[in-house]
């Protein structure tokens, strides 16, 4: 999940991958560093710690050169040091390389190495490449790449150069995305758009299995066996705009103000208030209708949208449909009859484990469809069909935007399903006319959240919180829970309301915050009761409740109201406030919102 970015041109090319650099730490923020070749050969600086401690070296100590490669690290092997920071380098320095994933077999490939007399510096897989590489070059670069990886086992986003070859970069892609830029007599390959973005939006995307060379004049690609490849140039959807902070302090802050325009975006000419869907993207699959069983997986953030898709698949399209770690369903023997449509959810397009129970689907037979975000990514183009969120690029490492286009577009699949399968015209109105209405909804939650700071500031000092939620609201529990604890790394633990008692429920002691996503619904109720099991005990009730409800404002502490709507569109609404708790914790208790320790966006390794 590191950032990788290359440049071969005319320009310096040092403004350009610092910069690069900058909109790709999102990937990784443990150490940076840049690789250029000079009239001197490679030269590299390096160091631990953000993209910011680089340029400080870097002004220090300046470099020149019209190709280079940079990389800001998520660290796998090897603490974050200046020694284990890439770019790495060959024992005499005429190769440098970058590169995003894990080399499975670089112990037995180091021994080797060593046994020959190959002196390590670092503590890193990739070191290992960078000595291969030098070990088979023969005058040409490519093929000493292509030699090294027939080598390697495992996953690779790779940029390599040689000092012999000036203005030439060799990018190869195994697991870990890359793009390449198409500018003005001038090439950027990156692990990701935003670093691209800045100066074109004409982009090739590589596969896995292929390798290019670049030079300012040209692009080349082949496959690892040297079989040419002919690529379209597509456009990015983007807006350079987008990927700016637009006046609020943190990128999560941004993005959880913008899910009104984002939802509205994402359901555009998509629904009518009549209750009809268009999914384009579903047209590719007549089989959907038919389908006896709907799998969905995800990692993350996207595996609780996918347990509220799977509530949304059966409550409204009747489908039977259960939800799987995708990390888990990997290493299964998943039974997947026929009529069986797995359904992967990525915010990024690119989870390591999210694709490859996307491949294990695949190898068993099974249809696929893609709930993805961003545009030609790898899940987008190995799904036989599926659904962009268009939300705009998610730059924080918390998703929030996300979660609710990924919760609109399976509410949008299962009303879908619902049309084939003979679900009454009103009803599919009725919830067609409420997801419309949730945009300008949203807008009214967002207006209290001066409020929710001060419901933070009460208890962000209590280092145990506990989520509770009944139904449709569970999933959002867990989503809740899981954002205090990634960006202000306060435990929390969220799960099923009645399950407290169960156990868990020992934790609860005077004065401990117990949130409860307690909308009006069909588990109303019950959910009261376990609030007053809380109180009892001496928890302190954070309630998500309806507006209006004056009942829970006699049992809780706190009360956040959320616009009334259909049970199956709530946590399109309760998810809201517990995002703005988060991020209010986090804030208040000084941490790193867009950045927090050992966590990157997009996860693209095991």
């Amino acid at each position: 999940m590191c950032g990788i970015i290359g440049y071969a041109g005319n320009k310096s090319a040092l403004p350009i991958l610092v910069e690069g650099l900058k909109r790709l730490e999102y990937r990784g923020y443990d150490s940076a560093g840049v690789a250029l070749l000079g009239d001197e050969g490679i030269v590299t600086r390096k160091a631990a710690g953000r993209v910011a401690t680089l340029e400080q070296v870097l002004a220090a100590s300046p470099i020149e050169g019209i190709a280079g490669v940079a990389h800001t690290r998520w660290a796998t092997h090897g603490p974050p040091n200046d020694v284990n920071a890439h770019p790495h380098s060959s024992p005499d320095g005429s190769v440098a390389l970058v590169h995003n994933g894990i080399i499975d077999n670089y112990r037995p490939l180091r021994q080797f190495l060593e046994s020959h007399g190959a002196n390590f510096l670092s503590e890193t897989d990739t070191e290992v490449l960078a000595h291969l590489v030098r070990m088979h070059y023969a005058g040409d670069l490519e093929a000493a790449v292509r030699a090294t990886l027939h080598k390697v086992r495992g996953t690779y986003g790779l940029l390599a150069m040689s000092s012999d070859e000036p203005g030439t970069i060799v990018a190869a892609r195994k697991g870990s995305p890359l793009i390449v830029g198409v500018g003005q007599g001038e090439y950027i390959v990156a692990s990701d758009a935003a670093a691209i973005l800045e100066h074109t939006s004409r982009v090739v995307y590589l596969e896995d299995g292929e390798m290019a060379k670049i030079q300012a004049g040209s692009l080349q690609i082949t496959t690892l066996d040297a079989s040419p490849v002919t690529k379209g140039v597509q456009e990015i959807e983007w807006t350079l705009e987008q990927l700016e902070l637009g006046g609020h302090e943190y990128f999560m802050e941004k993005e959880i103000f913008e899910q009104p325009e984002a939802l509205s975006t994402c359901m555009s000419g998509r629904v009518d208030d009549g209750g009809g869907i268009r999914l384009g993207g579903l047209v590719a699959c007549p089989e959907l209708a038919q389908a006896k069983r709907v799998i969905l997986t995800g990692c993350g953030t996207a595996w609780h949208a996918a347990l509220v898709g799977e509530y949304l698949l059966e409550d409204i399209a009747r489908v039977p449909a259960e939800t799987e770690y995708a990390s888990e369903f990997r290493y299964r023997k998943p039974i997947l009859e026929g009529g069986t449509i797995v359904t992967v959810v990525s915010q990024s397009g690119e989870t390591s484990d999210t694709l490859a129970a996307l491949a294990e689907a695949q190898k068993n037979g099974a249809m696929s469809l893609g709930v993805v975000n961003v545009v030609g990514s790898s899940i987008a183009r190995a799904t036989d069909a599926g659904v962009y969120l268009h939300v705009g690029p998610e730059t924080g490492v918390a998703s929030t935007k996300a979660f609710t286009g990924q919760v609109t577009v399976l509410a949008m699949l299962a009303m879908h399903l619902g049309q084939k399968r003979g679900v009454s015209p009103e009803t599919l109105s009725d919830h067609a006319r409420a997801l419309l209405a949730i945009p300008s909804q949203i807008s009214r939650i967002l207006d209290q959240s001066d409020m929710v700071r001060r419901v933070a500031e009460a208890y962000v000092e209590r280092d145990n919180w506990l989520y509770l939620g009944r139904g449709y609201n569970y999933p959002v529990a867990l989503e809740g829970a899981l954002k205090l604890k990634e960006i202000s790394y306060i435990h929390a633990e969220g799960m099923p309301a009645a399950e407290m008692k169960h156990g868990p429920i020992a934790l609860v002691d005077d004065g401990m915050p117990v949130v409860f996503v307690a909308t009006a619904g069909s588990q109303y109720e019950k959910v009261m009761s376990n609030i007053e099991e809380v109180r009892s005990r001496g928890g302190r009730v954070i309630a998500v409740a309806t507006e209006g409800d004056a009942e829970i404002s006699r049992l809780a502490e706190h009360v956040i109201s959320v616009p009334d709507a259909p049970e199956p569109l709530q946590p399109l609404l309760s998810v809201v406030p517990l995002q703005l708790l988060a991020y209010h914790a986090a804030v208040l208790r000084g941490c790193d919102v867009d950045k927090p320790r050992n966590l990157a966006k997009s996860v693209t390794v095991e």
